[in-house]
């Protein structure tokens, strides 16, 4: 090693090679300003008091907790965020944002960070809940309201649960209680179809690019 590579911390005797002083940051400075303009979700404002975190129902299943998540962001590291299984596992029920004294808009943060995922090519963190959301949107979309009886079979086999399903016997479960709930009238084997559904459609059309530009 040469000598201009080393570097003596002499008060506390410790030596520490050039190679652990590298930056271990690589902050994309322009990803605080596309999640604002596409939001303002007012991220700023977060001043780590962690009432997000303490409150969340979920955040044992968390890689990452929500105040965490937020600094992150502040920080630039747009990857780590993305990457992470924290914003799948949201369940956007909302308690962070009440909770936050400061009104950052966490959970529809949260829900930001999922779509700039799938918009960028990232791969989910959890496969099979991103599976689901765009499942049920596309669900939704076609009819204007969910169709429960086509939903589930449709998310399997986006999923590509199937094969598993099936061995484990978890379809043969989910079938006879499809069966009881048409027997009770609370399935139905056609979708209903909504008035306006054009107007669902246009609100579930994205309405700005990922780096935050309207389309």
């Amino acid at each position: 090693m040469a000598e201009d590579d080393r570097i003596v911390a002499s008060s506390a005797g410790v030596e520490i090679t050039g190679t652990a002083l590298q930056p271990f940051l690589s902050p994309d400075f322009d990803f605080l300003a596309a999640v604002e303009a596409a939001g303002p979700f007012n991220a700023t404002h977060c001043f780590q008091c962690r009432k997000c975190t303490n409150g969340c129902p979920v955040s044992f299943a968390m890689d990452i907790f929500p105040d965490r998540i937020i600094r992150l962001a502040l920080l630039g590291q747009k990857d780590e965020v993305l990457r992470s299984r924290t914003i799948w596992i949201c369940a956007s029920c909302e308690t962070c944002s009440t909770r936050c004294p400061n009104g950052v808009r966490i959970a529809e943060l949260m829900d930001f960070f999922k779509e700039l995922a799938l918009e960028t090519g990232i791969t989910p963190a959890l496969s099979s809940v991103a599976a689901f959301y765009q499942t049920f949107l596309e669900n939704l979309k076609l009819t204007g309201r969910v169709f429960e009886t086509g939903l589930l079979p449709a998310y399997w086999l986006r999923s590509r649960q199937v094969a598993s399903l099936f061995k484990s016997g978890e379809m043969r479960r989910s079938l006879d209680q499809a069966v009881k709930l048409f027997r009770k009238g609370r399935l139905s084997a056609l979708p209903h179809w909504v008035r306006e559904k054009g107007e669902i459609k246009s609100i579930l059309r994205p309405s700005r690019s990922p780096g935050g530009d309207k389309q």
